[in-house]
């Protein structure tokens, strides 16, 4: 339905193209029946109808229109895209991961919990190898840290106001190492010890069960042999860095 969308949207702005065209040699020949006194009645008819239809206002506004319906059908398919990816059903072996598709892919699917508390930003290096891993639960991971980014940054911001996510990627070693920044104040002194205990959570009832941050280290620590850590800037925020070993695919 998406590519019918589109391929609807860009007929339209097309087409549009092809009237304007049509439109500049009829003024030219209303121009010159009027220069001839020719046909007064239909050139004021012709006139008036101009008038009516704003065709000033629609020659600026239609193609704005067309584009922005097309950006939109472009945002839906790369969402799509990266919900295909991020759902994949994951192999029972480890094959080769790239982290900077799933850090694409997971922002892509979240951004509905994030776009409206958070600017996110990224800096990712192309050049760091694959990993030998499982990419859904790495997906997983990621979804969780960035999604608890965002949460903390909707109850520390007023209503409007905007924070800052920003995710790097990084070869430290054998390692690629993820990194996931926020400025929502940073983790209290008095729960920064307990946050990756099972279901200990500060969030009200209904917001959260206080698993994620477990999964997450569970996915990182268990099934990849790496590791998830983090380092709190007092009053400033947080950063949770996910250690992803290489293995094999180095």
């Amino acid at each position: 339905p998406i590519q019918y969308v589109g391929d609807n949207a860009r007929f339209l702005a097309e087409s549009f193209g092809e009237l304007t065209v049509f439109h500049a040699a009829a003024i030219e020949l209303a121009d010159l029946a009027r220069q001839k006194g020719l046909c007064p009645e239909a050139t004021a008819e012709f006139d008036r109808a101009i008038e009516e239809v704003d065709l000033e206002y629609l020659k600026e506004e239609l193609p704005a229109a067309a584009q922005q319906a097309l950006e939109g059908v472009g945002r839906v398919s790369e969402i799509v895209r990266a919900l295909k990816d991020f759902s994949h059903p994951g192999s029972e072996s480890k094959t080769p991961v790239d982290v900077n598709k799933s850090v694409r892919d997971t922002v892509a699917v979240s951004r509905h919990e994030w776009k409206y508390c958070a600017d996110l930003e990224s800096a990712l290096d192309e050049s760091i190898p694959l990993v030998d891993g499982f990419a859904g639960p790495l997906n997983q991971a990621l979804l969780i840290i960035i999604v608890n980014a965002a949460q903390a940054l909707e109850e520390r911001l007023d209503s409007g106001e905007k924070g800052t996510i920003r995710i790097e990627t990084a070869l430290e070693g054998d390692d690629v190492v993820v990194s996931v920044e926020d400025d929502a104040g940073g983790i209290p002194d008095e729960i920064q010890n307990r946050i990756f205990e099972p279901f200990f959570t500060t969030k009200e009832v209904g917001k959260g069960s206080g698993q994620g941050l477990a999964i997450a280290r569970s996915v990182l620590v268990e099934q990849h042999g790496g590791d998830l850590t983090f380092e709190v800037r007092p009053g400033v925020g947080t950063t949770f860095f996910l250690r992803i070993p290489i293995g094999q695919s180095s």
